[in-house]
């Protein structure tokens, strides 16, 4: 039991901790200095903590699914008008400032824009720094611009150190009725593990878990694969 408290290895060479250090340090200084240019530094310093952790997401885990340009900017806007909202009707207190987080991840899940940053954002916003506090409804204006700043910075730097990103979406094999089902090797973990380091870019999961997964997906399409059968055989 011990055993399951132990990290895991990463699957990633140290050139891509480099090159996803380097690109979070250059995206959260040039979010946070742009807004410092239009709003002061600091309301600007203020957002540096949620921005700082976006940054590791999207540099760090950039094929990830709390990464992708929905993810950031919809929680972002989730995370202001919530907070914004609490802080308004409850006063900012930490009571207040923790039930703006909680609803804050409800909002983001039904919208499928999880993105855990967005939790400390809510609560940061309710705790907020008086100038902050001075621009009332405004504060979503400096949140969304450095939520905007950071995703451009991402997007650019990414694609121009080959890793491709936002994540393009999977495209399905096509579906042949009748057709004889190939009869692969079973995937192990110690096969997505090789995989996973052939890639060589973060992946925030284990091959444990994307065996069991790759498992039960087999037998989903083999119940469907079945079922195609018996109804090409009815018709």
């Amino acid at each position: 039991m011990l055993a399951r408290w132990l990290p895991a290895a990463i699957n990633t060479r140290p050139s891509e901790w480099s090159r996803a250090a380097i690109g979070m340090a250059l995206g959260t200084l040039l979010s946070v200095w742009v807004c410092a240019q239009v709003f002061g530094m600091e309301v600007a310093l203020h957002l540096l903590g949620p921005l700082g952790a976006s940054a590791v997401l999207l540099f760090a885990v950039s094929s990830g699914a709390l990464a992708q340009p929905w993810s950031i900017m919809g929680s972002y806007l989730c995370a202001g008008v919530v907070a914004l909202l609490v802080a308004r009707v409850l006063g900012r207190t930490l009571g207040s400032a923790c039930l703006a987080a909680g609803m804050t991840v409800v909002l983001i899940c039904w919208l499928r824009c999880l993105h855990p940053p967005a939790g400390g954002l809510a609560m940061t916003l309710v705790l907020a720094d008086p100038a902050s506090i001075a621009l009332g409804w405004q504060e979503l204006a400096p949140v969304m611009l450095g939520a905007g700043a950071l995703l451009t910075c991402a997007l650019a730097y990414n694609n121009a150190t080959r890793t491709r990103y936002p994540k393009a979406p999977a495209e399905s094999a096509p579906v042949v009725i009748g057709s004889a089902p190939m009869t692969d090797p079973a995937i192990t973990a110690a096969d997505l593990k090789l995989a996973l380091a052939d890639m060589e870019q973060f992946f925030d999961v284990e091959p444990t878990a994307l065996e069991e997964l790759i498992h039960s997906a087999e037998g989903h399409a083999r119940r469907r694969s079945i079922g195609e059968v018996l109804a090409s055989r009815v018709v």
